[in-house]
């Protein structure tokens, strides 16, 4: 099977389309608050089952590289239209709540919005992922870790938000 060039253009928007909005929304986050993600990381009170701050430099962008492949396999897919349509919509609303959440918690400091933004998020994200399997298993199972991720971003951001009020 050989792959087309616009294939391999449309696989690499698709990865960079999530990279990137993680890295502009942690810009305008420092911007936001002056300060770096790891300093303030480490002024919060956190709960005992808190990552350290370089584990989230690890996981969002093998999270985000996730996103962007299932993204491609729906967009690649032959199914309806209308079945693509409405599910990658629901993929671009749960990636601009992503994008919101940083600059809610670090931006603006603004811990309970952050908790509810996240469960908001979950919420959007769980009906993606149902969208995504009726179009394709896989695409689906590659936002398995995300949805897991958000799970636990979820009673961390609680946590925080309670322990640094």
């Amino acid at each position: 099977m050989i792959i087309s060039v616009k294939e391999i253009k449309k696989f690499l928007i698709c990865v960079a389309i999530p990279l990137l909005t993680g890295f502009l929304s942690s810009m305008i986050a420092v911007l936001l608050s002056q300060t770096s993600f790891q300093i303030q990381y480490a002024q919060l009170i956190k709960p005992d089952f808190a990552p350290s701050a370089g584990l989230f430099s690890i996981i969002w962008p093998i999270l985000y590289i996730l996103m962007g492949i299932s993204a491609y396999i729906i967009r690649s897919s032959n199914k309806s239209t209308q079945k693509i349509n409405d599910a990658i919509f629901l993929y671009y609303l749960q990636l601009a709540l992503n994008f919101l959440w940083s600059i809610l918690f670090f931006g603006l400091d603004l811990k309970f919005v952050a908790f509810v933004e996240s469960v908001i998020l979950t919420l959007v994200l769980v009906i993606m992922i149902y969208r995504f399997y009726k179009i394709d298993k896989t695409a689906a199972i590659l936002n398995i870790p995300y949805i897991i991720w958000m799970v636990f971003v979820i009673f961390l951001s609680y946590f925080i938000w309670v322990l640094n009020k």
